[in-house]
């Protein structure tokens, strides 16, 4: 009797076994490596792409606040809707081009004043009026332009310097050098992407 209770055992493992197991998996290509946080500037080209919606974070800031990110202009009810949440405490505007409406732009009159407006701008500005529209909101920016090399010409750093509330200009390029940079009066980062 005991080889046959053995064979009984045996017999309902190796079934119990079979119906646990999973079907098949099918071949798959496996998934792109990616940041936890994502790559806020995952392509080569400036636009939305590049720029996307960043993680903005301020080391210095201890706070606990929320953070509220447009890839746009936001209307004059979404400023009020960012602002009666929770703990809000910064708004981020990552566009995907200069705008030029100033009907727009003065819809950031509305932020409440205890919260900053971080403004994530692609390429330099296409002309002065797209850099002097910044100037005409009545509120603190803080501006971040992110542009694909040196400036092609002295207009544009021109343009840049006459912008108030830029901070500083980020030049993603596979060699760092302030050639051409050399009148701007802000801060200059440098960044290489690395595929």
């Amino acid at each position: 009797m005991r080889p046959r209770s053995i064979a009984l055992a045996f017999a309902t493992g190796v079934l119990a076994g079979c119906m646990a197991s999973s079907p098949p998996l099918t071949g798959q290509a496996p998934p792109e490596p990616r940041s936890p946080a994502g790559s806020p500037f995952s392509d080569r080209h400036l636009g939305v792409d590049a720029i996307g919606t960043p993680l903005i974070l301020d080391r210095t800031d201890l706070s606990i606040g929320t953070t509220v990110q447009f890839s746009r202009i936001p209307t004059v009810s979404e400023v009020y809707d960012a602002g009666q949440l929770l703990g809000s405490s910064r708004l981020v505007l990552s566009l995907p081009f200069w705008p030029v409406d100033l009907g727009a732009l003065q819809a950031l009159d509305q932020v409440p004043e205890e919260m900053q407006i971080i403004v994530v701008l692609p390429g330099y500005p296409p002309n002065r009026a797209a850099a002097d529209a910044w100037n005409h909101v009545n509120t603190r920016l803080r501006i971040v332009v992110v542009v694909p090399g040196p400036p092609p010409s002295q207009a544009v750093i021109d343009d840049l310097n006459t912008l108030r509330g830029l901070e500083r200009v980020i030049a993603q390029m596979d060699e760092p050098s302030r050639y051409g940079f050399e009148r701007l009066q802000r801060p200059l980062s440098f960044r290489k992407i690395v595929e």
